[in-house]
Order: structure tokens, then C-alpha cells, then sequence
């Protein structure tokens, strides 16, 4: 009867430090194990976002990835088109057109971080 006393007891404090391992890599994915803390005394396993905080990031880090048509329109008018409008965005185009020695001229920016462009 020790024995399995033991043995259980074994296994539990096994099992307790693996589920304390657990929460480093689950918080990622909103679930976590807690255990409380000053603020908070709950215990138990929780799921659910992290008051959005991983996706406003992951919004950040996407703006800075993309060209937006502001981010064209602004570079083509640092190239020297004056009267530059957008004339298409695309999945993975952003079309800019205006004036530069008086003809008329498209710019297309590839739909990537610092709007390269394709062609002129």
C-alpha cells in the first residue's frame, strides 16, 4: 500500500512539472496553465485571446510588410510625378499614374515592404 502511495505521489509531482513546462510554449496559442499571482489568485487552465495584444502586433509588423497605395502614391511623387493618383491596386500590384515632363506615365510598385518598382 506504501508503495502505490508512492508511486502515485510520483507521478503526480511528474505530471505537475510537466504541465508547468506546458505554458511556455501553449501562451503562444492562448492557452495557458495558471497558477496565480498577486493580482490574480485563480488557478486552473484558461484559453482565449490576450486582450488582443499578439494580434495588434502581428497588425504592426503587416503594415510594415505590405505597400499600402498611400506608401505608392507618396513615393511616386518622390520620383517626380506630379498630379499622381492610384489607378489600380492589386493583390500583389499598386498602380500609380500621373504626369513627368508633361507625358503621362504608370508606375507599378510591387505589393511588398518598400514598394520596389516593376516597371515604368
Amino acid at each position: 500500500m506504501f508503495n502505490t502511495i508512492k508511486t502515485v505521489a510520483l507521478l503526480a509531482l511528474i505530471g505537475l512539472g510537466t504541465l508547468a513546462a506546458i505554458p511556455a510554449t501553449a501562451h503562444a496559442d492562448s492557452i495557458y496553465l495558471g497558477f496565480g499571482n498577486n493580482d490574480e489568485p485563480r488557478v486552473g487552465v484558461y484559453s482565449g485571446d490576450d486582450d488582443d495584444y499578439y494580434r495588434e502586433r502581428r497588425r504592426e509588423r503587416d503594415w510594415r510588410r505590405s505597400c499600402s497605395p498611400n506608401r505608392a502614391l507618396g513615393k511616386a511623387e518622390r520620383m517626380g510625378l506630379r498630379r499622381a493618383r492610384i489607378i489600380d491596386v492589386g493583390r500583389r500590384t499598386v498602380k500609380v499614374a500621373g504626369r513627368q515632363y508633361g507625358d503621362r506615365v504608370v508606375v507599378v510598385f510591387a505589393n511588398e515592404r518598400g514598394c520596389p518598382v516593376l516597371y515604368r
